[in-house]
């Protein structure tokens, strides 16, 4: 009977003891979840890339507009400083989230053409700033854009542009 008892002790103290270990409550956290839209990056032409007036000589040369539209001449052009006509590197206005940084992606090369179809190639972009731009504390910046058109001997007289236009992308890095 003693021995009895003692089971029935220990049966009932074991019973307790699992109760116990089962009756505790779960414990949980909680985390914040967040998400923040930023202001899109945006881009807009202010002012055309222009070369100004150009005179083709009987050999081939090349234009450069820099990114402060000043421009140089290397071959057998003429810059006529009488008539020089307009020239200014494109200018862009780049809007976005402040402080933030972006790239710039500008075009290997595309043709400018007259209406008679004659070409010409403008390629070697430069840009102000470099590839890499700061947005200010106000979300914008100046972005400026210059670049080399190539002259073939004796190019056709003529306005030549490009339908497309010059395609500057913008992406925050």
């Amino acid at each position: 009977m003693k021995k009895l008892i003692v089971l029935f002790a220990g049966l009932f103290l074991m019973t307790i003891a699992v109760q116990s270990v089962m009756a505790q409550n779960p414990k949980d956290a909680t985390a914040t979840t967040t998400a923040v839209i930023i202001t899109p990056i945006s881009i807009q032409k202010i002012v055309d890339l222009s070369f100004g007036n150009i005179a083709a000589g009987a050999q081939e040369g090349t234009v450069t507009v820099a990114t402060g539209s000043t421009r140089s001449k290397t071959g057998d052009v003429t810059l006529p400083s009488a008539i020089p006509g307009t020239i200014t590197a494109a200018k862009f206005t780049v809007s976005g989230q402040a402080n933030a940084t972006y790239s710039i992606t500008v075009p290997s090369a595309f043709n400018v053409t007259s209406p008679g179809n004659a070409a010409m190639q403008v390629s070697t972009f430069v840009t102000n700033p470099s590839t890499t731009g700061t947005l200010s504390e106000t979300g914008s910046q100046d972005l400026f854009v210059g670049a080399t058109i190539a002259v073939a001997a004796n190019q056709a007289a003529g306005t030549y542009t490009n339908g497309d236009g010059l395609k500057i992308t913008v992406d925050y890095n």
